[in-house]
């Protein structure tokens, strides 16, 4: 456990005012550099680029789309390239070149209604397969795009019903276990509260859950290692492992985002709808496997502890995501239509 006296501390480095609505950030990987985008009053969606300087946010680049902008990821090209991925209201996903932001190099109509959640991967990591899209809707639908091919997914996975003529809403999506050239999954986290992850390799779902209520965040600790933790939380504020651990925040409190620690797996960041970041630290049990009264062998869960939470908004913070050039510094929106830098000192080592 850590020691209460050496408690990690959240800080708030940067706050600034935006005249949008913004519902996804990302920092920029190996820069200084971070991007905002979302939802403009007159209903046009705006991306813009920011640079870190010292105690500031400048605004380097920015564009304007007739479409509002959901949600964004980088990961899908290499390190030099950056290139990010976006969904929008009318169901497009797009690649943009940070540096030309005119047009997007790379487009695909991927949901017949909005795009709730993207992800990306394949193109930051030699010999860890191709560089791919998976994209969630709200019809329901979760497909996964080769950004080299462009026209139809390479792979797609149905909506469930919600009722007559309603498709089951899918809310989140994340890559995983995306190791080798011939492995990699998806998991995805739906309106009612299911956890379903996909086998790319075999096109199948191979393992299903369900919480309590809809899950707007799924992710693995890791995407390029063989799959160990993953993490799931949603409208009741609780985050799950799916593996006995699970932790209550604020009750009534909806879990927005969690993001795991780039530079240590084992320690993660949930965003919640009251404007409060928390940090968590897992424990791994002593024993990993013990046998039952049958002999069979189950896996043991371990603890998590709480390390820090502070309070960053008045209003929900709708995204978060971690610096992975930087230990403890991160960004996050908010609905009160601010971008928001912070930093986190004391992380374990």
């Amino acid at each position: 456990m850590v020691n209460k006296r050496d408690k990690p501390q959240i800080l708030q480095h940067v706050q600034k005012s935006l005249n949008y609505t913004i519902y996804d950030a990302r920092w920029a990987p190996s820069s200084a550099r971070l991007v905002s985008l979302g939802s403009c009053p007159r209903g046009t969606g705006r991306i813009q680029v920011y640079e870190l300087k010292g105690p500031d946010l400048r605004l380097a680049k920015e564009v304007e789309r007739l479409s509002s902008f959901r949600c964004a990821a980088f990961g899908a090209s290499s390190l030099t390239d950056r290139h990010l991925a976006t969904g929008n209201f009318q169901g497009g996903v797009e690649l943009w070149d940070l540096e030309r932001l005119q047009e997007p190099v790379y487009s695909a109509h991927a949901n017949s209604e909005m795009i709730n959640t993207v992800d990306a991967c394949g193109g930051q990591v030699s010999g860890h397969g191709p560089p791919e899209l998976v994209t969630g809707g709200s019809d329901g639908a979760v497909r996964v795009w080769d950004v080299r091919q462009p026209g139809a997914p390479v792979a797609a996975f149905p909506a469930e019903t919600a009722g007559p003529d309603k498709a089951l809403e899918c809310w989140s999506v994340a890559f995983g276990n995306a190791f080798s050239d011939d492995e990699r999954c998806v998991l995805a986290g739906y309106a009612n509260g299911d956890v379903r992850l996909f086998d790319l390799r075999t096109g199948t779902e191979q393992w299903k859950e369900t919480a309590q209520k809809g899950v707007c965040s799924v992710c693995f600790d890791r995407q390029d290692i063989r799959m160990n933790k993953l993490l799931a939380g949603g409208l009741d504020g609780r985050f799950r492992g799916f593996a006995g651990v699970s932790g209550q925040l604020a009750r009534g409190s909806t879990l927005w985002a969690i993001a795991p620690l780039p530079q240590n797996r084992d320690i993660w960041a949930t965003a919640t709808g009251d404007g409060s970041m928390h940090l968590h630290m897992y424990h791994y049990p002593d024993q990993r496997k013990v046998k039952d009264g049958q002999g069979r062998e189950v896996g043991v869960a371990g603890t998590v502890e709480e390390l820090a939470q502070a309070s960053l908004s008045s209003q929900p913070l709708s995204c978060f995501d971690w610096c992975a050039d930087r230990a403890g510094l991160f960004c996050c929106g908010a609905l009160d239509q601010c971008l928001r830098v912070g930093i986190v000192t004391g992380l374990p080592a």
